[in-house]
């Protein structure tokens, strides 16, 4: 078996902490369960570029009971917990990934994923299936699909569907309501910030909080934050989310004009250059900048470290930036996803939904091999499926229609 990893004699570390994850996820056990004597996906090539975290390695033991053969790269060099790479390999499952790996290890790791010549591929970020389509799209010929976890890696696929572009069907788990609801609202809120306290040890009450988008990432961290004590400004683009956020009791401005104010920005967008030259002309002294977006391309880091006439590491995930006027901006996690590369990522209970829309997702795809080359969304069989065992683990039950009440919803001459 092929891999490469930093080190196999972190497997007993990474073991634990599995355990500990999975104790937090009752549906991707649920699932596994069924699978185990089902073995739905027996044979199966699935090639996974995702954070290599315990949540994922639930995931990938899920698809392994279920019959796949499974082969997992990291989908950001600094994501990979190498505890977890080293317990997945001692499993069997091969890993190519290394925390901090540079861009030519990335794309060589997502490389060897394709050498198994994947029939399904899952995506965050969409560096996997945009690889298959530039470099190698006689990939797509025996390919059933691909399903995408995150909001960046829908945007680029939605391009590429919108381009004609896209050579096969993707399932956008990331649209699942079981998913974005809790996920990146209640996940990315709560990670967001315990990467920040992580890396800088400062107080959120009574500080100026800047959330750059209002999706349910920005909501999430909005939320989070005001909870903390912070006064929280959102910067939007989109007038009916930048509506929703001032209702919800925000104050909503420019990021030009938030620079000013701010203590602490935090970009969750999918755009480039959020935070450009004119807005970090204007932060004040002592300003914090964190990226919770996928890529690190939100915050301008290139500009920031030309401009700065001297560089600091001051703790770990913590650079100082001096800039010519004497004023000092601070950058968390070198303008990565700081709740990966600061702290742990989303809690597993919350993963755990997730993760379950993806191996159902894997499953549903297996089964209907003619779909259009397309971004679906989750059926939402499989989002109730994951919402009512979620309930189930939870020990919460809800009502179910009577009869009468299920005629009363399917007729139209039942009036007033």
């Amino acid at each position: 078996m092929n891999y490469d990893i930093k080190d196999t004699g972190l497997a007993g570390k990474g073991k634990l902490m599995i355990e500990w994850a999975e104790m937090s996820m009752p549906v991707l056990k649920n699932i596994r369960d069924d699978f185990e004597k089902r073995r739905p996906l027996d044979g199966v090539k699935i090639g996974c570029c995702l954070h290599v975290t315990t949540e994922t390695a639930a995931l990938m033991r899920t698809l392994k009971a279920g019959g796949a053969v499974v082969g997992l790269a990291a989908s950001n060099p600094l994501s990979t917990k190498d505890y977890v790479a080293a317990a997945l390999v001692e499993d069997e499952i091969p890993v190519f990934a290394i925390n901090g790996e540079d861009r030519q290890t990335y794309y060589s790791h997502l490389e060897s994923i394709l050498e198994m010549r994947p029939n399904i591929t899952m995506d965050d970020g969409g560096d996997l299936i945009s690889l298959i389509h530039s470099k190698h799209p006689d990939l797509t010929e025996t390919m059933l699909g691909s399903t995408e976890e995150t909001t960046t890696g829908v945007i680029r696929l939605q391009s590429m569907e919108k381009d004609k572009a896209l050579k096969v069907p993707v399932i956008a788990v990331n649209e699942a309501e079981t998913k974005h609801l809790f996920d990146n609202r209640y996940g990315t809120g709560q990670s967001t910030l315990d990467g920040i306290l992580r890396a800088t040890n400062r107080l959120i009450a009574g500080s100026y909080f800047v959330v750059s988008g209002y999706g349910w990432c920005g909501k999430g961290m909005s939320m989070r934050a005001k909870g903390m004590g912070a006064k929280v400004i959102v910067c939007e683009i989109n007038p009916v989310k930048a509506l929703e956020a001032a209702m919800d009791g925000f104050s909503v401005m420019p990021i030009n004009e938030a620079a000013a104010i701010g203590d602490f920005f935090v970009t969750v967008t999918g755009n480039i250059n959020v935070i450009d030259k004119e807005a970090m002309e204007k932060m004040k002294n002592g300003a914090m900048l964190a990226n919770s977006g996928h890529f690190d391309s939100e915050i301008n880091t290139k500009l920031l470290k030309e401009t700065a006439v001297s560089t600091r590491n001051i703790r770990p995930a913590l650079d100082e930036y001096r800039m010519p006027d004497g004023r000092k901006i601070y950058l968390l996690a070198d303008g990565r996803l700081v709740n990966l590369s600061s702290a742990e990522g989303h809690p597993s209970s919350v993963m755990d939904m997730s993760f379950a829309n993806q191996a159902l997702s894997a499953q549903y795809l297996n089964e209907n091999k003619n779909l259009e080359h397309k971004v679906y969304v989750v059926p939402a069989e499989i989002d109730n499926k994951v919402a009512s065992l979620k309930l189930q683990a939870m020990g919460i039950t809800i009502d179910t229609l009577t009869k009468e009440q299920e005629r009363y919803l399917s007729s139209w001459n039942i009036g007033t």
